[in-house]
């Protein structure tokens, strides 16, 4: 993980959230945004495994077309990654954080995309945290974890 930033808020009192419950290790709904099958892959079986249901998307606009799904909960946290096409990370990040619905929802950008400039961006667009790929799977596990209880990084 390259940098967190704390956020404000109780996040797991909002409304239309799942409950987590931290005794039964991880549960709860993560969505998991990366153009890449593999990345996607990965993220997903290692939070199935951790007890979470992972919802995923190709990009950027699949990501908020299921996030306006009224049929859907929301996701307690998502992961996104930068550059994917159609819709980008920097897109979809904004679009969350311009909606009063979606804005309280932690996200983690997983990216390779790790210039300084990018970094930059990721901390002014109000995402919770920047992870680099490659990344370790359990730094990112828990990381989800403390974000899907309502915790700080």
């Amino acid at each position: 993980m390259e940098w967190a930033r704390a956020t404000e808020g109780d996040r797991a009192t909002e409304g239309d959230r799942m409950p987590v419950d931290p005794s039964n290790g991880g549960s709860g709904r993560i969505l998991v945004c990366d153009d890449t099958a593999q990345i996607r892959q990965l993220i997903r079986v290692n939070l199935e495994l951790e007890g979470y249901e992972v919802v995923e998307a190709a990009d950027g606009q699949e990501a908020l077309g299921i996030l306006e799904d009224p049929t859907q909960p929301l996701p307690d946290v998502i992961t996104v990654d930068a550059l994917m096409p159609r819709r980008d990370g920097w897109w979809t990040v904004s679009m969350i954080r311009s909606d009063p619905r979606l804005e309280h929802i932690p996200i983690v950008m997983v990216t390779a995309s790790v210039q300084s400039h990018h970094r930059a961006q990721a901390e002014q667009s109000e995402v919770d945290a920047f992870v680099a790929k490659p990344f370790d799977p359990d730094e990112l596990l828990a990381l989800i974890a403390v974000l899907a209880m309502g915790g700080r990084v």
